[in-house]
């Protein structure tokens, strides 16, 4: 990391720290990386009234959106130094921090559709999951959902062979690195705030988001074509300093615990909904083209990345995967699916 941003965190870290914390109001930085009107957006502001409504005003919560404090690289080095107490990154977040088994997310058709994803976050697994954040100094709150993600493309994409020669955006991940090798593509690691400006230029030619995400960026502008491949899945982890959790007075951290998890029934209620309005919206706009794709055809997308899963095995875990394929299948059999 540059000096310059080294000595910004350090600074920020000495002003927060735990003898701050005595005097009134207590002050929460939530920095996230996409806009305020995304469905992480309106959660991360959902908590924000619900935690200073619960705490009587011993709490305050200052929510900085789309990356106006750290970038997609840096945040989490900040949220370890206490530059900032609260964030949402993406799952996919986790694999540089060193706890790759974060990455299962990433994985391609893992999740058959909400109720089976949310049976793996709600259950052992997800649990276990954001217990191993504790040895990186963080603490895992909850999971928030954004949605199953979409391909925009300054081309028609319909097959997996329509996606070869790509340049395709990716977030920091082995898996979406696989997953992009595996259709053809060439995967192009990039911030989520220099998204726009990569497509624009050429520097990437397609990238995958939900559809809120590929709205609140305006990359339909320099985006084209949309399949509605919803090939994989993107979350988030609401993560706290752990040093600066365990350091608020137990009613405080109590009633904290309290509103975030209205929050994220909240969150988790509105991302379906958001998309669904997003994915609309982009229907309607002139000279952009919205693809989805036919039974035979979503078999080929399917056929195409499943060996990902097999690839990945060693690198997320054998038995995370099969707890993961076991609770989604135990939440197919509950709702009587096949």
């Amino acid at each position: 990391m540059q000096g310059k941003l080294m000595r910004r965190l350090i600074l920020a870290a000495m002003v927060l720290s735990p003898a701050v914390y005595a005097q009134s109001p207590i002050v929460i930085k939530f920095s996230h990386v996409v806009a305020a009107d995304t469905p992480k957006g309106m959660a991360a502001e959902r908590f924000k009234q619900l935690a200073e409504k619960a705490t009587r005003g011993k709490v305050r919560v200052d929510i900085y959106p789309d990356s106006k404090l750290y970038k997609d690289r840096e945040e989490l080095e900040a949220l370890q130094l206490g530059a900032v107490q609260m964030l949402a990154p993406s799952l996919a977040k986790f694999g540089p921090l060193g706890i790759k088994e974060f990455e299962a997310f990433d994985i391609p058709f893992l999740f058959p559709d909400k109720q089976a994803l949310h049976a793996v976050t709600e259950g052992r697994a997800g649990r276990s999951l954001l217990r191993k954040l504790e040895p990186k100094g963080i603490i895992g709150l909850a999971y928030w959902d954004n949605g199953f993600k979409v391909i925009s493309a300054n081309r028609p994409v319909k097959t997996p062979a329509d996606m070869r020669g790509l340049k395709f955006r990716i977030q920091a991940s082995k898996v979406l690195d696989a997953q992009t090798r595996a259709l053809g593509a060439s995967p192009q690691v990039t911030n989520f705030a220099e998204v726009y400006q990569a497509l624009k230029t050429g520097a990437a030619d397609a990238t995958e988001n939900p559809p809120s995400n590929l709205l609140t960026q305006r990359m339909f502008e320099v985006q084209k074509y949309i399949t509605v491949t919803n090939h994989g899945y993107l979350g988030y982890a609401v993560i706290v300093n752990k040093k600066f959790w365990e350091s608020l007075p137990a009613d405080i951290r109590f009633e904290l615990e309290a509103a975030m998890k209205a929050a994220t029934r909240y969150a988790n209620d509105i991302a379906q909904q958001e998309n669904d309005q997003a994915l609309d919206a982009l229907k309607a706009m002139p000279g952009l083209q919205v693809y989805y794709p036919g039974r035979s055809e979503k078999a080929e997308w399917q056929r195409a990345l499943m060996p990902v899963q097999r690839e990945m095995e060693l690198r997320v875990g054998a038995d995370l995967l099969r707890d993961i394929n076991r609770e989604t299948q135990n939440a197919r059999d509950e709702s009587g699916q096949k």
